[in-house]
């Protein structure tokens, strides 16, 4: 042992997280299911993209209400017949009745002050040991039901664990609940579409790192921006990004 402390050999490791949506999943997503079908009338779009996926994924989303993790877990988790992992702020994971149910429903918490590198590391950790992810790339909820700029972080673990990544465009559903709103809103119409399984494999050769990554984000932006309405897509609708 070093003067430093234990070596990260002798440190303890995480115990391995279970890719099974057990029955607490099972049936918080019915709930989920009931719930959301009882608020809103939904449609669905590629869905069959999902059956028969293998291996870590990476899904990437929109992020525009309270109801996007919701309707994400509670209708695709059946369809992938495994279980959805989550990054969360510590703080929830001490709120009564929610904390205890988001921790079974696949919610690793990250404590304040260092969640970059600590979610990262948790990140990285779940598709290294093959298991699913959620993120929503721009990191907080639109406040206009638009894409906002989008940061890094999501490309940076995209391009260092080469895993599939799966666009979700959520349509509509800052109507349901939008931004700010202690309750949904019932009779909204939204949609969850889900695109074509895809991998990084842009070229940076010769262009400077932060570039690179810039031009691979705009990647996954557009891939999620390609399932919305025009309105939704925000920074990265065509108009907004073609050359002047």
């Amino acid at each position: 042992m070093s003067a430093g402390g234990p070596s990260r050999a002798n440190r303890p490791q995480p115990a391995p997280l279970d890719d099974r949506p057990g029955w607490v999943i099972r049936g918080t997503d019915t709930f989920g299911r009931i719930a959301c079908g009882a608020l809103a009338t939904i449609a669905f779009d590629g869905l069959e993209r999902l059956r028969g996926l293998e291996g870590p994924l990476l899904i990437v989303a929109n992020h525009v209400s309270n109801a996007d993790a919701p309707l994400i877990g509670s209708f695709l988790t059946p369809v992938l017949g495994r279980r959805i992992h989550w990054l969360g702020k510590a703080e929830a994971v001490r709120w009564p009745l929610i904390g205890p149910m988001l921790v079974r429903n696949g919610v690793l918490f990250i404590q304040r002050g260092a969640t970059d590198i600590e979610g990262f590391r948790a990140a990285r950790r779940l598709l290294d040991e093959g298991h699913i992810l959620c993120i929503f790339p721009e990191g907080t909820r639109s406040p206009t039901g638009a894409l906002q700029a989008a940061k890094d972080g999501t490309t940076i673990l995209a391009q260092r664990t080469g895993v599939p990544i799966v666009p979700v465009g959520l349509v509509g559903t800052h109507r349901m609940w939008p931004r700010g709103r202690t309750l949904p809103r019932r009779g909204a119409h939204v949609a969850v579409r889900v695109g074509p399984p895809f991998r990084l494999e842009i070229d940076g050769t010769g262009v400077p790192r932060k570039v690179a990554q810039t031009a691979a984000t705009t990647l996954i932006m557009r891939r999620i921006a390609e399932l919305l309405p025009p309105e939704q897509r925000g920074v990265y609708g065509e108009e907004r990004l073609a050359p002047s």
